[in-house]
């Protein structure tokens, strides 16, 4: 059972990885790259959306939605759960962390709209995982994207240092480029783990 748990994160890091491998998460993940804090706080965030949704859907669905012949609605009721965790979250960096509010602007809300958190909760539906393995892939799955997006992040603030970048590809053109490169570096982890 660890074993599996502990191949299910190392997938969902690697080479399951929801912004490499799924493009998942791609608005937040290009806008918010630029800078490897607000990268770093965007993924902290990220984390604890995804993970705080699965340990809610996955008893919502499993013992409620289930059970009453009701899952058709799951969709709609993991959006609720995550329209409102988010918005914890969003009221929680008001109070706690102001800056990084600020440097998130409109982008903290679109978590909510996030299709990584959505998504994470859906292959778990899909995946038939029992609820501990549910939450370790979800916050592996949160995991590899903040992994993914502070790379990113850190080779773009490395790039402009240097300053080399042609003009076609300054902003987005490069991150899409730094990430297919990770992309492919993560797929030679592909043997390692699977989920």
């Amino acid at each position: 059972m660890l074993v599996n748990l502990v191949m299910v994160f190392i997938a969902a890091i690697l080479t399951h990885n929801v912004a490499l491998t799924y493009l998942l998460g791609m608005c937040p993940f290009i806008s918010l790259s630029k800078s490897l804090r607000t990268a770093a706080g965007m993924g902290t965030a990220v984390i604890f959306v995804v993970t705080l949704t699965a340990i809610i859907n996955w008893p919502i669905y499993n013992l409620i939605l289930v059970p009453t012949g009701t899952e058709l609605i799951y969709y709609i009721v993991f959006i609720i759960v995550i329209a409102a965790t988010v918005q914890l979250v969003e009221m929680l960096m008001e109070r706690f962390f102001p800056v990084l509010q600020v440097a998130f602007g409109i982008f903290l809300p679109l978590i909510t709209v996030n299709c990584t958190v959505l998504a994470v909760s859906l292959f778990m539906v899909i995946r038939n995982y029992d609820y501990v393995t549910s939450v370790v892939f979800a916050f592996g799955s949160a995991v590899g994207w903040i992994v993914a997006i502070v790379i990113v992040a850190a080779i773009n603030e490395k790039l402009k240092l240097i300053g080399d970048i042609p003009s076609g590809l300054k902003g987005p053109g490069i991150v899409f480029v730094i990430a297919g490169i990770l992309a492919l570096a993560f797929l030679g982890f592909t043997g390692v783990a699977n989920v």
